[in-house]
């Protein structure tokens, strides 16, 4: 299937489109709120400025995918590749991010207010000015990225499991025991 059929039976209100390749597809600006894209392939595809809102995108390749001002607020990206994808500027409020791997990412000035980056791999991701309060970091050792300028407003770790070496622990809202 290609981009201009996709986006025609998107438009006839299908949206389970699970497992589909569409490898360096060009959907910039498209709207695609709540589409199924569950395992799909989209390394390399085109997505900034899309509205991925509501979007299931759960163990999806997202690989170097351009995400850049994309709006997936609310979005389930479980499990999903997003090596070297960027999602700079991106909106990812109440997304649920949870086992996600977000090595190499670019999520400069992205905004995961309230979104839950539970075990999340973010090693060499770039976290400068994203917008992180509220989020759900269990699991997911933030010192392996760069964080400068990031807002950590009230972040949940639930546990000691939340790594944040170097960065400053009184802004950090703790649900659970800590040791």
């Amino acid at each position: 299937m290609n981009t201009h059929e996709l986006l025609i039976r998107y438009e006839a209100n299908e949206l389970d489109f699970v497992e589909i390749g569409l490898h360096q597809a060009s959907l910039k600006g498209a709207n695609l709120s709540r589409i199924n894209f569950m395992r799909a392939d989209l390394s390399h595809a085109d997505l900034s400025l899309a509205d991925l809102s509501g979007a299931c995108l759960n163990q999806a390749n997202l690989t170097d995918a351009d995400l850049s001002g994309a709006n997936l607020v609310g979005a389930n990206l479980i499990e999903v590749n997003l090596i070297g994808a960027d999602l700079s500027g991106a909106d990812l409020r109440g997304a649920n991010l949870c086992g996600a791997d977000l090595r190499c990412a670019n999520l400069h000035d992205a905004n995961l207010s309230g979104a839950n980056l539970t075990d999340v791999n973010v090693n060499g991701a770039d976290l400068s000015g994203a917008n992180l309060s509220n989020a759900k970091l269990a699991g997911t050792d933030l010192s392996v990225a760069d964080t400068v300028g990031a807002e950590l407003w009230a972040i949940d770790c639930e546990s000691e499991e939340c790594h944040l070496t170097g960065m400053s622990p009184h802004w950090i809202t703790w649900s659970g025991n800590r040791r």
